[in-house]
């Protein structure tokens, strides 16, 4: 239960720093401020991870409430970025360029289902 709240509180920070930089008056055809959101959580989860790995006595719930919390509500695709990047250096290449290809293409044609099966069956409602 302990862990539950740790992420739910860091969650609910980082999805209102996500909310806060929408409000940056910025104009334009390339998703600047989702791009922006997605480079700074994945810097933000570089350096909590980089942090713990050099510290024995990190703080697991400090961890859990800044890498699953913090970020995971900021941005999930620092995490994404993340498990790409251990793959890759692990030695994974195959496993980590299919990972991060079908990652992108499915999910894309996940949100092109979504769109398409909301405006056929939900309008409806």
């Amino acid at each position: 239960m302990r862990s539950i709240l740790f992420v739910g509180l860091g969650g609910a920070i980082g999805a209102a720093g996500r909310y806060l930089i929408s409000l940056i008056p910025v104009k334009g055809a390339f998703p600047f401020l989702t791009f922006l959101t997605n480079l700074l959580g994945a810097i933000l989860i570089g350096v909590i991870v980089g942090f713990a790995a050099s510290k024995e006595n990190a703080s697991k719930d400090l961890v859990l409430f800044l890498k699953t919390g913090v970020c995971g509500g900021f941005t999930t695709f620092s995490t994404f970025s993340l498990e790409s990047l251990l793959l890759l250096e692990n030695r994974k290449y195959f496993l980590g360029s299919v990972y991060i290809m079908a990652s992108v293409a499915l999910c894309i044609l996940g949100v092109a289902i979504g769109k398409y099966c909301s405006t056929k069956w939900l309008v409806q409602l």
